[in-house]
């Protein structure tokens, strides 16, 4: 009998040390998987993300919710956004976002003061692969974070890329599901949906 309550005794033990090393563990291991904004290497280099004031909600808005910026500068809520906007939610390891990336950085060069542009890395693990995409494909505006997928319901995402527009008054006038095919259709959405000429 005293065998049995030592081994008893002894196997608590053990399993109370275990859960206490296996938490000390976890805990490690979550605050070292996701680096920080600030801690993502080059991400001083990207566009900051705008203060955006608190506006009234709209039908048809972007969706209520607040999105880290991708570089330096604070969260941003997408229903506070108004237009002329083009929305474009992307992603590090898509290839049709490679194809579609000159179409949006040059209409971000030649719209500046008339449309902006903001970019929402969607579903990607990889933000420091997010920075260098971003950077290396010249997409000088800011860019926002959504790994949770947070937009996916309210966009109706498939996946990356899809692009949205907004107007003047923040509602989202059409959303175009899928690569931008060429310039020439990106600056002919602006024109029809946005009504800006470029």
């Amino acid at each position: 009998m005293n065998l049995a309550r030592t081994t008893l005794c002894t196997s608590s033990w053990l399993v109370v040390a275990g859960l206490v090393l296996a938490s000390c563990g976890s805990a490690e291991q979550s605050a070292g998987s996701q680096p920080t904004r600030s801690a993502v290497a080059g991400a001083d280099k990207l566009t900051a993300c705008p203060s955006t004031p608190s506006k009234p909600p709209v039908s048809n808005s972007l969706p209520d919710v607040s999105l880290p910026c991708l570089g330096n500068g604070p969260d941003i809520r997408l229903a506070d956004l108004r237009g002329p906007l083009v929305i474009n939610v992307w992603a590090q390891w898509c290839g049709p976002c490679r194809e579609e990336a000159p179409y949006l950085a040059s209409l971000q060069q030649r719209a500046a003061g008339k449309v902006q542009i903001i970019g929402i890395d969607y579903d990607d693990p990889r933000p420091e692969l997010a920075v260098k995409f971003a950077d290396e494909h010249g997409l000088d505006y800011p860019h926002v974070v959504d790994q949770d997928k947070a937009t996916k319901q309210a966009l109706k995402i498939g996946g990356p890329p899809l692009t949205a527009f907004v107007d003047k008054d923040g509602a989202v006038v059409w959303v175009r599901r899928g690569v931008l095919t060429s310039q020439q259709q990106l600056d002919q959405l602006v024109q029809e949906k946005l009504g800006v000429t470029l």
